[in-house]
């Protein structure tokens, strides 16, 4: 048998095996459950999109905001915090 180091935050990795062990399942053999799929279908068994904030439309805004910005084009105000 073969082993495989993952590392992860000890946030996820407690809320990982605390799902697992809700399930019934170890760490190991989820993750087991996950390669094999994964080769049974020759793909990622979900589907993996990125997030929408990082799309070019955004980029391209936060871009020109930074250009105004270097370009002394703005103006501060106070900000006011409403409860």
């Amino acid at each position: 048998m073969a082993s495989i180091s993952v590392r992860m935050d000890d946030h996820t990795k407690m809320a990982f095996e605390g799902f697992c062990e809700s399930v019934g399942l170890t760490v190991s053999a989820a993750v087991n459950m996950f390669v094999k799929i994964t080769l049974r279908q020759n793909r990622i068994p979900f589907e993996v999109e990125g997030d929408p904030f990082w799309n070019e439309e955004n980029q391209a805004r936060l871009r020109e905001s930074v250009r105004q910005i270097e370009e002394g084009q703005v103006v501060p105000h106070e900000l006011i915090e409403v409860d």
